[in-house]
């Protein structure tokens, strides 16, 4: 093989081993709603609690598992800030998520079907931790 195909072959293989990685390490999309970041199919709002005007703590249910996502309102959404999402269930062990970033935390989530939860979530200084409820 001549030095000048060697060199054509090597920098073809060298570009596909590059677009591969690029694809692979592409970032995730955010979700488009409480749910969606949950995972979407049966999962529903049970309950919520306002951060302020900066974000929305959602507990979501699909009928076995609960689902806790703290959501950016306005224009806090797109802001890298931080924000947490907390579950914690009864006897059992439970989810957090934290750290700084530019739509919501979450998803929290854990199996609790006749378990009593305690679920919250924070925007910067702002928190909401609920007592243990959904009890049932």
């Amino acid at each position: 093989m001549s030095k000048v195909k060697r060199a054509a072959a090597l920098a073809l293989g060298m570009a596909a081993t590059l677009a591969a990685s690029v694809a692979l390490s592409a970032p995730a999309m955010a979700a488009s709603s409480p749910a969606a970041a949950c995972g979407g199919g049966s999962y529903h709002v049970i309950d919520s609690h306002a951060l302020g005007g900066y974000a929305t703590v959602y507990l979501l249910y699909n009928g076995s598992t609960n689902c806790v996502v703290t959501w950016k309102k306005g224009s806090y959404a797109g802001n890298t800030t931080y924000v947490d999402a907390v579950l914690n269930v009864w006897n059992t062990p439970g989810a957090f998520d934290a750290g700084n970033y530019r739509y919501y935390a979450g998803p929290a989530k854990a199996k609790a079907p006749g378990k009593c939860i305690k679920w919250g979530g924070a925007y910067g200084s702002s928190s909401y931790e609920s007592p243990w409820e959904h009890c049932g």
